[in-house]
């Protein structure tokens, strides 16, 4: 409960108990339902997604709540993609009580709350096709070596006045730039109710600002650990695109909906804490940065190209890549290089807990909890191993040639779905991170999406060719 209830968790503690039948209410569990009863709240929405990261809900009223916490509530699970195989179907929803927030766009006379929830068993045990439960699963191994995982992303994404292709090719409603003040457009109205529908969720924003390409904005996000931050990317998803629809108009977080114009990311600020302390900093090193950060680092560059079918998993996310301006194709690290991968920004004055790395290359259509789950994997496999930081990549890369990067040591990440599929399936890693249920899926339905992809004639073909041949 971050928000609204005040019953969050401190910096550097993490929240992974599981609940299993029998057990007493734990004290948050206790207080949403004191909390329920005295808000006189209607219903309680119980969120989780799929692997694809898609939002699901199922809906209970308060007379089940009891229930939910202590038993749990079973539903089919060959429903949702990526979870049980037909031989295997029923699976249970958990509440996660620390994370209840009161819905504020429910009505006065019909409050709501909502809470995300665990998937396990029906005996009891983690689902291995929950992603939560996978990025649950991670930060355990990461808190057994004495680490919280902390995470603060940059969404970016655009608004439309119409989601539907039909409708010919998405129209900006605004042609700003880049931190331009538009004080009288929908858009920047649009982002105002949404920072506050966010806010009176109990998650902080950081910054807003209009992005470079027209009608394209960012919500930075305040820094957390990890799991919170995972669900807090779900909620922001959704309250854009709600407060959007209720205006008339369409929120899309879609990596590369425009040519011509920069896509969406979802730059990513990581670092890691033992309790209260920051051990990425090092006031000493002349990067600031300590060893530990210099193995995370490494580790997230060496497994980059095995990570990216998870952080970037559309077709699409790739044609982000080929624009070369703020997504970065080049398995690389700097302090001050936008076509680095991995960002190393300096830290704030007398803040040494603003010691972060930033991974440039993921876009807001990832699944956040897999996405998540992987960097740290990648990241703590560099700690576990030493791997040893490369040189920092000073030029720019998106003016060599190919050969001319790979003279210097400079690999490129995945250039379609297609190749960051193969290397991911000969990725160890990638296996271990997701565990055999979900890698075996999402390859499987990745590979389905790119053979759709490759039949598909798209609007450039019939334009370039269909006159000329």
């Amino acid at each position: 409960m971050r928000g609204n209830l005040g019953i969050g968790r401190p910096p550097g503690q993490t929240c992974l108990t599981a609940i299993t039948d029998g057990a007493e209410m734990s004290r948050e569990q206790e207080y949403v339902l004191r909390t329920v009863e005295e808000r006189g709240v209607r219903l309680i929405r119980l969120w989780f997604t799929d692997v694809l990261g898609k939002l699901k809900s199922v809906a209970i009223s308060p007379a089940e709540l009891e229930a939910a916490f202590t038993d749990g509530v079973q539903f089919d699970g060959t429903a949702i993609d990526g979870f049980s195989r037909i031989h295997e179907s029923d699976v249970l929803a958990r509440p996660d009580a620390t994370t209840f927030e009161l819905l504020p766009w429910a009505k006065d006379d019909e409050p709501s709350g909502r809470m995300f929830c665990n998937i396990a068993n029906l005996d009891g045990s983690p689902f291995e096709g929950d992603p939560r439960q996978i990025l649950r699963r991670n930060l355990d191994k990461a808190r057994a070596a004495g680490y919280s995982f902390f995470a603060a992303p940059e969404a970016e994404f655009f608004y439309f006045a119409s989601g539907d292709s039909a409708d010919g090719p998405p129209q900006p409603l605004d042609h700003a730039g880049y931190f331009d003040l538009t004080t009288g457009d929908v858009s920047s109205d649009l982002r105002k109710r949404t920072i506050h529908m966010i806010e009176a969720m109990g998650i902080p924003v950081e910054y807003s600002f209009h992005e470079d390409s027209p009608s394209q904005h960012e919500i930075d996000l305040r820094y957390t650990e990890a799991l919170d931050m995972a669900d807090n990317v779900m909620t922001l998803r959704l309250v854009v695109k709600k407060i959007a629809m209720e205006r008339g108009v369409y929120a899309t977080f879609m990596p590369k909906p425009l040519n011509g114009v920069q896509g969406s990311g979802m730059h990513t600020h990581l670092s890691l804490f033992e309790g209260e302390t920051n051990v990425f900093h090092d006031p000493d090193d002349k990067y600031g940065m300590s060893t530990t950060a210099k193995q995370f680092t490494a580790g997230i560059l060496r497994h980059a190209r095995e990570i990216t079918a998870v952080t970037n998993q559309l077709v699409n996310s790739y044609k982000r890549f080929a624009e070369k301006s703020e997504a970065p194709p080049y398995v690389s690290w700097a302090r001050n290089n936008r076509s680095a991968l991995v960002r190393v920004p300096v830290r704030k004055q007398g803040k040494p807990e603003s010691a972060r790395i930033e991974y440039r290359a993921l876009d807001g259509a990832c699944n956040p909890y897999l996405a998540y789950s992987m960097l740290l994997a990648a990241g703590l496999r560099g700690i576990e191993d030493g791997y040893e930081l490369p040189p920092e990549t000073n030029v720019n890369l998106f003016e060599l040639t190919d050969s001319e990067r790979h003279e210097i040591g400079v690999e490129p990440l995945p250039r379609s779905l297609d190749e960051a599929l193969d290397v991911m399936e000969e990725s160890k890693l990638a296996r271990d991170t997701l565990g055999d249920h979900v890698f075996e899926w999402f390859l499987r339905n990745k590979r389905a999406e790119w053979a759709e992809f490759c039949a598909h004639v798209t609007p450039f073909e019939l334009d370039r060719y269909l006159s000329s041949w």
